[in-house]
């Protein structure tokens, strides 16, 4: 397994490799870096001066190779609009993003892989059709609208849900981590942990619609493929029970494609974040870059794209990885 994680691990280097180019190359495609930071007001002497201030005008590879430099030693740039340091903001805007997405995906496995399961055990049945039916629903329907929907039925019509922030602004929470559900648990501060799921449900829900539509989807197709198979049939000739068989037996064994489905669905939990934060007002990267792609700020669209791409990256090593765990056979080949 050692050998296998290492193998996987080498290659994901060149993938992270070409992540940052691109990152990097995708400022200067877009436009020039130095009238953007200069300004409108600038004159051509004060944007040449600060183009050879900060090298633009040495050749790609030397600007890429001082760009890996400096994120190697924690430097992303500064923000052109507050004048933060980039990675100060990340901090503050990449926990509201994670959160939201965990939540989503909980769900949409929660919810997602049992009704997969249940459709296929009762194939052609109403809650095979029903399952079928409402995955299709799922996977068209819009992430947008959704999210408007459920913004305005529960936010402003019934008044159950608030309609945007992260957590009232009347609770006070001590924040270590930025996650408020983590540190409203860290620091026992119950109303704040109340407040803070109160706030996640409906852009959760929002989020989660399309990844469990899939993976319901995919779960119950391999389910379907699994339950006729020659080792199904002998468990159930050994006596064991119905409840064993679907778990231990066939859901373990269609797992594989369900794992792939997730990992891909990380990479839609992401752009689906954008539009859904931006809907719910939601403290995150999303909105973040949203508005840093509005005000051509440069150095955060490059951090975005570059975070969001490595995440995509690393989780679908995490996928890869996973299969020699529920396909030992793998491992070796």
């Amino acid at each position: 397994m050692t050998q296998y994680l290492l193998k996987r691990l080498i290659l994901v280097i060149p993938v992270v490799l070409g992540v940052t180019f691109f990152a990097y190359s995708m400022v200067l495609l877009t436009g020039d870096p130095a009238s953007a930071l200069a300004g409108v007001h600038a004159t051509p002497e004060m944007r040449a001066a600060l183009r050879e201030k900060l090298g633009l005008d040495d050749p790609l590879p030397v600007q890429y190779g001082r760009f890996l430099v400096r994120i190697a030693q924690g430097d992303l740039g500064t923000s052109i609009i507050s004048r933060i340091p980039v990675a100060i903001e990340l901090r503050l805007f990449f926990p509201a993003t994670i959160e939201l997405a965990l939540a989503a995906m909980t769900i949409a496995i929660v919810v997602g892989v049992p009704l997969g399961v249940i459709a296929a055990y009762k194939h052609n049945s109403f809650a095979d059709l029903g399952t079928t039916f409402g995955s299709l629903v799922g996977v068209s329907m819009p992430i947008f609208w959704l999210a408007l929907m459920l913004l305005w039925i529960f936010g402003l019509k019934l008044g159950w849900f608030p309609i945007g922030g992260r957590i009232d602004r009347s609770v006070d929470l001590q924040t270590i981590t930025n996650l408020y559900i983590v540190d409203s648990i860290l620091t026992l501060n119950f109303p704040a942990l109340l407040s803070s799921l109160h706030h996640l449900v409906l852009p959760a829900v929002a989020l989660a619609t399309i990844p469990t539509a899939f993976i319901a989807r995919i779960t119950r197709s391999a389910m379907l493929d699994v339950l006729g198979e020659n080792y199904v049939r002998t468990a159930r000739a050994k006596g064991l029970e119905e409840k064993s068989v679907v778990s231990r037996h066939a859901l373990k064994n269609a797992m594989l494609p369900v794992i792939t489905v997730i990992g891909l669905q990380i990479g839609l939990l992401m752009t689906g974040a954008i539009l859904t934060e931006t809907i719910f007002a939601w403290p995150g990267m999303g909105r973040w870059i949203v508005n840093a792609i509005v005000a051509r700020n440069f150095p955060v669209v490059q951090t975005g794209v570059m975070v969001f791409a490595l995440i995509y990256v690393f989780v679908n090593l995490a996928v890869d990885v996973s299969y020699g765990w529920f396909n030992p056979r793998i491992r070796y080949n």
